[in-house]
């Protein structure tokens, strides 16, 4: 009999959290969804969710230890749970500041540190960060967001060469901008509009969370990325590949 395979996901309640929780589900997958909100398990064959802060060193090691204790094992770790922030670098407060590296950065490492030891130490498993375009570029009006992902994208290459001849690889996808609860909160600051978006991208629109969340499950998955290793995927239609100026770029439409 196959053994069910296990995935860890932070930020499950909603968008790439909640997409990647249901794909990998359809293909089999055991669950852990770790997010602030309280999850209803419910739409899932096998899971079980915790709730708490994931920059809590604490409620880290108490999840790993939950997850050992009910599945037996951990295959997968997502690490999705990420804040925005949009505000230029001299109206952005320390306090502020730290926070998102906290919950951005801080805590990807902390849940790495604590799942990644049980997976080194079966010689096995697969650490996927979500990070972002923004950790490929600069964007203006996000130095804390920005910073924390381009610091995400280090671990992921960092872990990557500390844990792949342990049989753990670690890799990022890379996001553009997608359709989620995040974006409409941030659209409704006034900061930016859907066309901002649209007439920049090569494909014309925002990313789908299930785009997204094959990417990570492709990631997860040894038996399709087995020798993929440190690497961070832009899943952005092109964003990051288009050096065009905005006249080149929408004579192509």
């Amino acid at each position: 009999m196959e053994v069910q395979r296990v995935a860890v996901i932070t930020g499950a309640a909603q968008g790439i959290g909640r997409r990647t929780a249901q794909v990998l589900n359809e293909s089999g997958w055991s669950l852990v969804l770790l997010d602030l909100q309280a999850i209803d398990v419910s739409e899932y064959s096998s899971a079980i969710a915790l709730s708490g802060d994931i920059a809590d060193e604490s409620f880290v090691e108490s999840a790993a230890s939950q997850t050992l204790s009910k599945f037996g094992r951990i295959d997968a770790l997502v690490n999705n749970a990420g804040i925005s922030c949009i505000s230029s670098a001299l109206d952005t407060s320390a306090e502020l500041y730290r926070k998102v590296i906290d919950v951005n950065l801080v805590a990807p490492f902390l849940l790495a540190k604590a799942f990644g030891r049980a997976m080194v130490a079966v010689g096995s498993g697969s650490v996927v960060n979500v990070a972002s375009v923004a950790g490929l570029q600069g964007v203006a009006d996000r130095s804390a967001y920005n910073a924390s992902k381009h610091g995400l994208i280090g671990l992921t290459r960092t872990l990557a060469v500390e844990w792949g001849a342990l049989g753990v690889r670690v890799n990022a996808v890379c996001p553009g901008w997608v359709k989620t609860e995040m974006d409409h909160k941030d659209q409704a600051g006034g900061s930016y509009t859907d066309a901002d978006i649209t007439e920049h991208v090569p494909m014309a629109r925002f990313a789908k969370p299930d785009d997204i969340a094959q990417a990570i499950a492709f990631l997860c998955d040894s038996t399709k990325s087995g020798f993929i290793n440190g690497v961070s995927l832009p899943v952005d239609g092109g964003w990051t590949a288009d050096g065009s100026w905005q006249s080149l770029r929408l004579k192509h439409r």
